[in-house]
C-alpha cells in the first residue's frame, strides 16, 4: 500500500480525445499508461520510465500498475 503525502488523482487513468488521441493517460499528465507498460515488458525498470517522464510520480505509477493487477486478477477469476 502506497503510504505518503502525495494526493493521488481520482480517477487514475483518464482519456481524452484531446491527449494523445484518446490512449488511456495518467490522470493530469500527457503520458500515455501504455508507455509504463511498454518499458517494463522490454525490460526497463520504473526508475527507468520515471526518469524519462518526470511529470508522473513513483505513487501515481505504482497505483496504476497496482490498478492493472487487480483488474487482471478479475478477469482471470471470473474466467
Amino acid at each position: 500500500m502506497i503510504n505518503t503525502s502525495y494526493q493521488l488523482p481520482t480517477p487514475l487513468v483518464t482519456t481524452s480525445t484531446d491527449w494523445l488521441g484518446g490512449e488511456p493517460c495518467f490522470t493530469g499528465r500527457r503520458v500515455a499508461v501504455k508507455a509504463l507498460f511498454d518499458y517494463l515488458k522490454a525490460g526497463h525498470t520504473l526508475e527507468e520510465f520515471l526518469g524519462d517522464f518526470p511529470s508522473v510520480s513513483r505513487e501515481h505509477a505504482v497505483a496504476v500498475i497496482d490498478l492493472a493487477n487487480r483488474a487482471v486478477a478479475l478477469r482471470d477469476a471470473a474466467e
